[in-house]
């Protein structure tokens, strides 16, 4: 009893900290921005159609199944060990893909800060450097960390309402890069603006990983739900305050995916240099780290888990004799990133950060497309589980709920990883993105091929007779 009463808990302000530090991620906002002014009618429209459907549905499962796998352990109860496989291999590739798009983020920001270029070596060992430190930290418990999850999070607020401000103070003094009509609000159905849409719903996914954090709450039963609601509402105003900022400063057309944000403080403040200029860089930079941290906890505890339920390569398993955390994973996230950096220079789309971004945005994506009908499987084969925070409404009301952010990720993905066209310019931007999903999903199939016939009786019969033991 000592003992628990002595652990570090978080409390519901760390718990919707963590919400934001995890969900909202900074470098997320010009990709969004791209979009131009149709963006807010599409996150007024997603924010309906899948975050608030996702949101309940990620509530009911992660109080009522609240263990170490999260949307894994979801799947896996519902579909069995094949699916298992797949849903903890595209969650766990994703990550070092999205390490290594933020990596390459680091030497342009710090070129900011220095006022020069920095050449193609020393920005490889910035990049490695960026990597390493947070697989380093990644070695340590959440509580270690949370003051660096609660400074990542104050900081990406401070700064999506200092563009956001310089936004309005701009538009009123300067007027706005992108004129505001009514058509112009209306949704855009270009190619490149439904690419752009999938950044949308990756800024709304992630509060399943706070449910990962639930034995560091003091009420976790409680507090995940007040949590992901809390926080979807902030991180919805902050997304939008900052894609304004974003909007009247630079023309659509010129919105740069990696660097935008800081071209627009550039814009918006007439400095290209200059002493705030570089805290905002350096501020940002702090960002990333802050994302990579949040998520590696998460991400690094579902593929420990799955490793142990034999579900992923047992490297993964491997955990520290000291404090349990997967260092396995840690490693092999540093590794595959590591790997991802030192082979860019040669990939023939120079947009490094987009392509990085967009094929972790695929993988992510493909993770979560099981969860929703495990949702209404689970409701159907386990009914007997206390569900502390249960989704009401009838059965085609859950269908609905479940149907809608499926439709929404699997146009996403059509948009982002298929070439709609076959000129050159789009197929050396969208053809990588292509290959390497197929690559990673055929990656996945090999490792769920190994798991052979779908344990079926080792799930439903299991209900029949004994019920699911969560």
């Amino acid at each position: 009893m000592a003992e628990t009463h002595g652990k570090k808990k978080f409390k519901l302000t760390d718990a919707i900290l963590s919400v934001i530090c995890v969900v909202f991620v900074a470098e997320a906002a010009a990709p969004v921005a791209a979009i131009g002014n149709s963006q807010y009618f599409w996150w007024i429209f997603l924010m309906l159609t899948f975050l608030l459907p996702y949101g309940l549905i990620a509530s009911e499962l992660g109080t009522t199944y609240d263990g170490e796998g999260g949307l894994y352990d979801w799947v896996r109860k519902a579909f069995g060990s094949k699916w298992g496989t797949r849903v903890s291999w595209y969650y766990w590739i994703n990550f070092p893909l999205w390490m290594a798009s933020l990596a390459v983020m680091c030497p342009e920001m710090l070129s900011i800060v220095i006022g020069r270029p920095i050449g193609v070596i020393p920005s490889l060992i910035i990049e490695l450097a960026f990597i390493w430190v947070i697989v380093a930290i990644s070695f340590f418990p959440v509580c270690d960390s949370v003051w660096i999850l609660n400074g990542a999070a104050l900081i990406k607020v401070l700064l999506a309402v200092i563009v956001g401000g310089l936004g309005i103070y701009g538009a009123v003094t300067h007027g706005v890069a992108n004129e505001y009509t009514a058509a112009s609000l209306m949704p855009s159905f270009d190619t490149k603006s439904l690419s752009f849409i999938s950044v949308i719903l990756f800024n709304f996914l992630g509060f399943e990983v706070v449910c990962t954090f639930a034995d560091d709450m003091e009420d976790p039963k409680k507090q995940i739900p007040q949590a992901i609601v809390s926080g979807g509402l902030v991180i919805a105003a902050i997304y939008i305050f900052s894609a304004f900022g974003i909007g009247v400063a630079i023309p659509t057309a010129e919105v740069s995916t990696s660097s935008g944000l800081i071209d627009s403080l550039q814009l918006l403040t007439g400095r290209t240099g200059g002493l705030f200029i570089s805290i905002m860089a350096i501020m940002f930079v702090l960002t990333l780290f802050g994302n990579m941290i949040s998520w590696s906890l998460g991400v690094n505890n579902v593929a420990g888990y799955a490793a142990e339920q034999g579900d992923m390569p047992k490297v993964f398993a491997r955990k520290s004799v000291k404090n349990g955390m997967p260092v396995g994973a840690a490693m092999m996230n540093g590794i595959v990133a590591s790997v991802v950096v030192v082979i860019a220079p040669i990939l023939p789309n120079q947009d490094l950060f987009w392509s990085f971004f967009a094929l972790n945005l695929v993988m992510f994506l493909l993770a979560y497309l099981p969860v929703f009908p495990a949702f209404l499987k689970l409701r159907a084969i386990d009914p007997e589980t206390e569900r502390p925070f249960k989704v009401g409404g009838g059965r085609a009301f859950l269908k609905v709920l479940a149907a809608l952010p499926m439709i929404m990720i699997v146009i996403s993905l059509v948009f982002i990883a298929v070439p709609m066209s076959f000129d050159a310019q789009t197929l050396n931007e969208v053809l990588p993105i292509t290959i390497g999903s197929v690559v990673f999903i055929g990656v996945g199939e090999l490792l769920a091929a190994k798991k052979g016939k779908v344990p079926l009786d080792r799930t439903e019969a299991a209900v029949e007779k004994e019920k699911i033991i969560v």
